[in-house]
């Protein structure tokens, strides 16, 4: 089993929400709000999907890239926990 699927129940609530954000800008935009609100919105909803996007690569990083029987000593584990970190700083700017 991949780790998506592992997952899902947690993937699935993060893009449940997400999509809630998303009609709620769609809403927005019907309803002539204004732009700083309506761009608001958009940040938070980008900011999400980043979250959602950063989570799913953790977990790959984690479970392809590292061979779990290693120490968290392996320069490969501390290699993979330096790029997860580099990830969450680009993608939560």
């Amino acid at each position: 089993m991949g780790h998506v699927a592992r997952d899902k129940g947690k993937l699935l609530n993060r893009l449940r929400r997400l999509r809630g954000q998303l009609a709620a800008i769609e809403r927005a935009v019907e309803a002539d709000e204004e732009c700083a609100d309506v761009l608001g919105q958009a940040t938070s909803a980008r900011g999400a999907l980043d979250g959602f996007i950063a989570e799913v690569i953790e977990d790959h990083i984690r479970e392809h890239m590292v061979d779990a029987r290693a120490g968290a000593n392996d320069p490969r584990a501390v290699a993979a926990e330096e790029l997860v970190e580099i990830v969450h700083q680009y993608l939560k700017r």
